[in-house]
C-alpha cells in the first residue's frame, strides 16, 4: 500500500485504520506490508508518538 507522505494525512490515515480495522500497529504493518518504522519515524518528526495501550497516535 502507498502511504501519504504528508504527515497529517499519514497520521489522519494510520489512526483510523488503527480504530476501525487493527488491534495494533504490528498487526497494521504486517497486513499492509509497510514498514513500523518508516511510520514511527515519519510521525515522530510531525511531534506524533504512539501509544500501544489506546493502540493509536497522539
Amino acid at each position: 500500500m502507498e502511504l501519504p507522505k504528508d504527515p497529517m494525512m499519514l497520521f489522519s490515515l494510520i489512526n483510523m485504520k488503527l480504530r476501525d480495522f487493527y488491534p495494533s500497529l504490528d498487526a497494521l504493518c504486517s497486513d499492509l506490508n509497510v514498514n513500523k518504522e518508516d511510520i514511527v519515524n515519519c510521525l515522530k518528526e510531525a511531534g506524533f508518538e504512539y501509544n500501544p495501550e489506546q493502540n493509536k497516535f497522539w
